[in-house]
């Protein structure tokens, strides 16, 4: 269930937080998931549109439809991508509003854990994914794998015991170890794949790592600015403290997404 503190309204505020990190990771999933050159995309809940760039980028699609049920998102990534390849649309990905036998890939990225009913989300994408085309999916390893997290939460969590029940690693079980892996393995596909994929980015500095949880944007960020500024800069020092701050002042965190496909 989408948390009350899940605020995934504004694309500019997402880009900063989660920007950099969902397009390295969409760059290594699409090549992993090695869809033919000019076919027809479906990315499923698009957001502000990183993974459809990278399709649009990597792979010579013939066309490419983003969803997502975030009209603050769909109108963000209209405004950045303006291809005519790609046709950005407000929908729900529990029900697509489209013919099935459609797409040649149908793709989701970073929201499966977010929808009440992933099963539902899934079925849906191989209803409207020809027979013989690609489903693939990955989300973020919240629990273990994403250190940018891992490190507010565990800063926030000594300061204030309430803040557990907002970390991500407890909150979305499909996001754990095997847990997207035995979803797919319960549905029709086929020639099912799971792999993890990690990815290294750099923040210049504190303020680099710090000021994209002062945009309100996501369970985290949400939560920092619930604090009054006494608690705010509690956590920030905690934050200082603990991170691994290189002698140059940079930041270098890890993070990791699981990944799976199949074929209908």
């Amino acid at each position: 269930m989408k948390n009350k503190d899940d605020s995934w309204l504004s694309g500019n505020p997402y880009e900063r937080f989660m920007g950099r990190w969902s397009r390295l990771i969409a760059d290594k999933f699409l090549n992993w998931l090695a869809v033919p050159p000019a076919s027809y995309w479906l990315d499923v809940g698009c957001g502000t549109g990183a993974l459809t760039q990278q399709i649009l980028h990597d792979s010579q699609a013939r066309k490419i439809v983003g969803v997502d049920s975030s009209i603050d998102f769909v109108k963000f990534a209209k405004q950045s991508i303006l291809d005519p390849t790609v046709d950005f649309r407000e929908g729900l990905a529990q029900s697509l509003d489209m013919s099935s036998d459609t797409f040649d890939s149908a793709v989701s990225g970073l929201v499966l854990n977010f929808v009440e009913q992933p099963e539902d989300v899934l079925s849906e994408m191989i209803r409207v994914t020809k027979p013989g085309g690609k489903i693939g999916i990955f989300l973020w390893d919240y629990a273990d794998g994403m250190e940018m997290l891992r490190y507010f939460w565990d800063a926030a969590a000594a300061l204030d015991r309430d803040a557990a029940a907002l970390d991500e690693g407890l909150r979305f079980p499909l996001c754990q170890a095997g847990e997207l892996e035995g979803l797919i393995r319960n549905s029709a596909l086929k020639e099912i794949e799971a792999v993890p994929i990690e990815v290294t980015s750099v923040f210049k500095n504190f303020d680099d790592y710090w000021q994209p949880f002062l945009g309100k944007v996501g369970p985290a960020p949400s939560y920092a600015m619930s604090l009054d500024p006494e608690n705010r800069l509690k956590l920030e020092s905690r934050l200082r403290k603990n991170l691994p701050i290189s002698d140059d002042g940079s930041i270098s965190l890890n993070t990791r997404a699981w990944a799976v496909k199949g074929t209908v």
